[in-house]
């Protein structure tokens, strides 16, 4: 559905499980302009750096226009005949548990919805799971374990409520940047104080009243410790304890544990508990830090531990705060998107909520037991249990771990279908059938945030060629597989209404999830829904749970578990002695196929890196920007070393966001073992072991260029440009005919070159021109280049005479590295600014440039470019 230019619409953020709301207008040509809803709950009008650069994603450029089979162009009926043909073959010949589906936090809820009543109901099989296995799942096991449901207890109000804010393993300024600022403005409101929980200095850091830089994965044995302590302090809360099952257990193991483990200072734990047991209003806010690991749902039930032993859970300002990383993670938790959940939160292995949900669909068959999870579900694939496979909005090729393993599993599926809005990814790469799907922005349905509100998302330009919504694809494939009437669905709205539906038998079994209240809603209801916090039914309208001491296991009561720290699951030794810590940067979004497209959100980071503490470079060699080879026993990576304190001796931080597509050699799950959470499924993905050493190439390059590149090197890293695009390169065999190599690079036989050589040092430079214009240019020496890249980037296209120089000739601007994405200001301008303008603090700048001013997260970068001035140390 289009809309009419200059109109402005309501959606929602595709991106972090913040869920913001957005107003779009389509400018009649494509584009959209898009700014915060200042009337959403979740962000109130603020928008983070990715957010704001939307309508900067948005183009045919990459785009799946047509469906394909074996590569070739072909027409739906072709394609979804063959679908259905192949799954129904599958489960014919050799059982439902022969077919699998890999869904996406990026689908929305109606998407969701209909694949998992496919999968569950028709088909017969549990093999249905999601990449918020790789994200969320340890949290799903410890709610369930500790609540008997996967509730989360609070609202984003209580982070503006509490007196004391806990950040554990949760770089929320830079992951979920609008919350962050939500935080910081109670903080200055009202005194909050903010303790970060993290091996590593981050972001979140700056704003923080303590950091505990404990060790990588201690976290258990921290929050005991905290127990212990509230236990030892007189501050457990006996009346609600009266809630509570297992607190003697819970005790026993707490007072077990060896706080050594943590390698905190026994001042800095005890200032720790004594702060939270003084503090009535906590929030303990966790996310990927404590999920990704396999002890990942007992750090989760540990934390919840001591907010039941204290009764500071669903009061206004207190509570467990599970954050989520996907627009609609928890979308795909109420579906059932999750091997081992049914939906609407009931339980699969539940015999009554299993019949009530078949007898719902009118379904011929349901599992009785789970399904595979995400990485049981690839390694069937590639020992050739799993016959057909469907993969949707994700890249597991490159985002699982050992990930070349499961790319390798699933070339060798037999039947592989990828729906997905591009085929230019790792896995898309690998399919028999590639479906084109509807983007952000084209497709209409809801997602749900990590506060349990439900969001619109709306389209507001047509998809392009004939991509189609998931929904519509799924339900297609459904019908074609014989199951008529039930995927007879004609909008979202008839989807949601039967999601909501069903959700009044979750609520009959007196489960959580319940939305039933809005099961009649018309078309026009649905299309006009404003954000709701779910449970919406007759008994129940919102609000926080458990303040009243209901649970919802079979007793009513919460469950307290004893819960013991245990190591990572991969053990260093002498071939591998680093630890090794994965995560997000600022301004991209998981495998860049939205973000990448935005020039200024490569601004800041271009280039795939690994953090070194400034003991481990000197051990091994290692100087400023050299690169670094890392090897685990599942693969290798080479990145660009940054020398930091921010990380601990013997510890590695690498970004995730890297692919085939944009740095080969940077596809970081490559090092990451396929260990997993016994509970949740979920994998280790910080806690890889590896060993790191410097990698000597035989030269060094950066090239830009005005169009795509083509490298074929053993290192590159490639990112988009104002002007087009930017790289670095490195090879180990010695460069012999520069200008060859150049033109094959850039593809422009025809330009006219360019050519400066310092055969003393080695150094070679090469601009190619076409009317009198800058069209690429490529800088080489026998070490890591020194040009102002920032500068560079922004030549293709222009008349620059100096290019080669390698700098801006005098007079030309030169803003230097992008520190605030939102406005595009430059590391250099900043710095002109304090200077020129005797510019004292962070709000100064924000004044002069507006930098800092929006989502925040560039604030730390900012303060660090002020404490360099001398006139700012002579004035204190």
């Amino acid at each position: 559905m289009a809309v009419a230019a200059c109109q402005e619409v309501r959606s929602a953020c595709p991106y972090c499980g913040t869920g913001c709301g957005v107003l779009l207008r389509p400018d009649g040509a494509g584009g959209l302009a898009v700014r915060g809803d200042p009337e959403h709950p979740a962000n109130r009008g603020r928008l983070c750096s990715k957010g704001l650069a939307l309508g900067e994603t948005l183009g045919l450029e990459g785009r799946l226009l047509a469906p394909q089979v074996n590569g070739q162009e072909t027409d739906w009926d072709s394609a979804l005949d063959l679908v259905a043909a192949r799954f129904r073959q599958a489960v014919e010949q050799h059982g439902p548990d022969s077919v699998g589906f890999y869904l996406s936090g990026q689908m929305l809820t109606e998407d969701y919805y209909v694949a998992n009543k496919l999968m569950k109901g028709f088909l017969g099989s549990a093999n249905i799971d999601t990449n918020s296995r790789l994200c969320m799942a340890s949290t799903v096991a410890g709610h369930k374990r500790a609540f008997g449901t996967d509730t989360v207890p609070g609202t984003y109000e209580d982070l503006e409520e509490a007196d004391l804010i806990v950040l554990a393993g949760s770089n929320l300024a830079w992951c979920h940047p609008v919350l962050y600022q939500r935080i910081l403005a109670a903080r200055e409101a009202r005194g909050t104080r903010l303790v970060v929980i993290d091996p590593r200095r981050t972001a979140s850091c700056d704003q923080a009243d303590m950091h505990l830089k404990l060790r990588a994965g201690s976290d258990a044995a921290l929050f005991n410790r905290l127990l212990a302590a509230l236990y030892e302090g007189g501050a457990l809360d006996a009346e609600y304890l009266q809630h509570v099952e297992g607190l003697g257990a819970a005790l026993e193991a707490a007072f077990a544990a060896d706080a050594a483990v943590t390698g905190l200072e026994e001042a800095e734990i005890a200032a720790f508990c004594d702060l939270w047991m003084r503090t009535e209003k906590v929030v303990t806010i966790f996310s990927q830090g404590v999920n990704q690991s396999t002890s990942g749902a007992d750090k989760v039930n540990a934390i919840l531990n001591c907010h039941l032993a204290a009764g500071r859970i669903g009061k206004l300002g207190c509570g467990p705060f599970s954050v989520t990383g996907q627009p609609n993670a928890m979308g795909g938790r109420e579906v059932g998107g999750l091997a081992n959940m049914l939906a609407c939160h009931m339980d699969l292995e539940n015999s009554s909520h299993r019949a009530a949900v078949q007898e719902f669909w009118g379904a011929p068959a349901m599992p009785e037991r789970a399904g595979l999870k995400a990485v049981d579900l690839f390694r069937a694939a590639g020992e050739g249990r799993l016959k057909a496979l469907w993969i949707i909005h994700t890249n597991p090729a490159v985002t699982m771990p050992e990930a070349d393993a499961v790319s390798a599993a699933i070339k060798a599926c037999d039947f592989t279908v990828v729906s997905d809005v591009t085929a230019a990814t790792d896995t898309a790469r690998l399919a028999d059938v590639l479906l084109p799907a509807a983007a952000w922005a084209e497709k209409d349905g809801t997602v749900t945030n990590s506060d349990r509100t439900i969001s619109r998302q709306r389209a507001v330009l047509p998809p392009p060629g004939q991509a189609r919504a998931d929904w519509d694809i799924l339900a297609d494939a459904g019908r074609r597989m014989g199951w008529g009437a039930a995927f007879d669905y004609q909008s979202p709205a008839q989807i949601f209404r039967e999601h909501a539906a069903l959700s009044g038998l979750a609520g009959s079994f007196g489960l959580d999830f319940d939305i039933s209240g809005l099961s009649s809603l018309s078309d026009s209801d649905y299309e006009g829904l404003a954000p709701v916090r779910w449970p919406v039914s007759r008994k129940r309208q919102g609000g926080r749970f458990f303040a009243d001491g209901r649970f919802f296991h079979p007793d009513g009561k919460a469950r307290m578990l004893p819960v013991r720290w245990r190591p990572p699951a991969a053990a260093q030794d002498r071939r591998y002695p680093f630890r090794l810590n994965t995560g997000r940067i600022r301004d991209q979004w998981h495998t860049m196929t939205r973000t990448g497209k935005a020039p200024r959100l490569s601004g800041h980071l271009a280039e795939p890196f690994a953090d070194i503490h400034p003991e481990d470079a000197r051990r091994l060699g290692v100087q400023p920007a050299d690169l670094l080879r890392l090897s685990s026993p599942h693969g290798q990576a080479i990145l660009r070393a940054r020398i930091t304190a921010d990380v601990q001796p013997g510890d590695l931080f690498v970004p995730i966001h890297w692919t085939g597509e944009t740095a080969p050699s940077a596809r970081i799950d490559t090092l990451v073992a396929a260990a997993t959470d016994p509970v949740s499924g979920q994998p280790e993905s910080k806690g890889a072991v590896v060993a790191a050493e410097r990698w000597q190439a035989a030269w060094y390059g950066f090239a830009v260029s005005c169009r795509p590149m083509a490298p074929r090197t053993e290192y590159w890293a490639v990112a988009r440009t104002g002007a087009g695009y930017r790289a670095e390169l490195a090879g180990l065999a010695p460069l012999a005919d520069l200008e060859a190599i150049a033109r094959d690079l850039f593809a422009l036989p025809e330009a006219e070159a360019q050519v400066m050589t310092d055969r003393r040092k080695g150094i070679a430079r090469l601009a190619l021109h076409q009317d009198g214009k800058v069209m690429a240019a490529l800088f080489t020496a026998p070490e890591p280049v020194a040009v102002r890249r920032d500068y560079l980037a922004g030549v293709p296209g222009s008349s620059a005479a100096e290019v080669l120089t390698g700098i801006p000739a005098a007079g030309r601007p030169d803003p230097g590295p992008v520190v605030c994405a939102c406005f595009s200001v430059g590391a250099n301008t900043i710095l002109h600014a304090i200077e020129s303008g005797g510019l004292m603090s962070v709000a100064d700048v924000g004044a002069a440039l507006q930098a800092g001013t929006n989502c925040g997260s560039c604030r730390p970068d900012i303060a660090e470019l002020l404490s360099r001035r001398p006139f700012r140390q002579a004035a204190e």
